[in-house]
């Protein structure tokens, strides 16, 4: 038996150990055992290091290793919250992990649900309405939730807002105070997805030449970013290429 072989099989046991020992779902120890080393590697990433360090650079890497191997875990788990308890919390949790999923009438009619009542002037409930509604084409109805959610004090994350802004203005046909509002997303909102709206933005409105320079940027951007993070990076900058196409 070699070496690798060994430490890979100790590394294995040691995970599954770790797996009983903080009461985790059992199924990891499966992942572990039989997918080795890979289910071990994922499993590391998505419970051991938040564990250990708790950083938010490592939570989204845990998250993101979690989401992977089961994309519908946390949709399940905040749908049977819910409906256990149907408090504007827990509707909210499952109308996020809906919209993480696509599932945007789904998470329209819960945001919409949760923020009756003493919860309508929700900036969370309101916002995550308009950023659904949006993705529905249904910009004239998302641009009313946002200037209901500004009457109100605004979002608590402000390039969210903005740039929320600036998808429902661009869908009212109302260029020019859509550009300006990408560009108030781009200096609020870290990231990549704002600069890559606004590039589309810019390819759809006969400013081709713009929104290649973006996406070249976008591309050096990626070059340099941290591997972990580049698959999201290109899916931001394939978007703003497809508006180029």
């Amino acid at each position: 038996m070699s070496t690798l072989l060994v430490l890979s099989l100790l590394f294995a046991i040691a995970l599954a150990v770790h797996v009983v020992r903080t009461g985790r779902e059992l199924y990891w120890v499966w992942i572990i055992l039989i997918f080795q080393p890979l289910g071990g590697l994922v499993y590391f990433a998505a419970i051991v290091l938040p564990d250990l360090f708790g950083g938010r650079t490592v939570r989204r890497i845990g998250r993101s290793a979690r989401d992977t191997l089961d994309p519908h875990r946390e949709y399940r788990a905040a749908k049977a919250a819910s409906e256990e308890t149907p408090t504007a919390g827990a509707l909210s949790r499952q109308a996020a992990a809906a919209a993480r999923l696509g599932r945007h009438d789904e998470a329209e009619r819960l945001f919409a649900k949760a923020a009756e009542g003493v919860h309508a002037d929700d900036p969370v409930l309101l916002l995550g309405r308009a950023k659904a509604l949006i993705e529905l084409a249904r910009p004239a109805e998302a641009f009313e939730v946002l200037q209901r959610l500004q009457a109100v004090g605004g979002a608590l994350d402000e390039g969210e807002e903005a740039l929320a802004v600036a998808r429902a203005l661009e869908g009212l046909g109302r260029e020019g105070e859509a550009d300006a509002a990408y560009g108030r997303a781009i200096e609020r909102l870290p990231g990549l997805e704002s600069l890559a709206r606004h590039a589309a933005f810019m390819a759809r409105t006969g400013r081709a030449a713009e929104a290649r320079e973006i996406v070249a940027e976008l591309d050096r951007r990626i070059a340099k970013a941290h591997p972990q993070f580049r698959k999201e990076g290109r899916v931001w900058r394939d978007l703003a290429a497809r508006a180029l196409a």
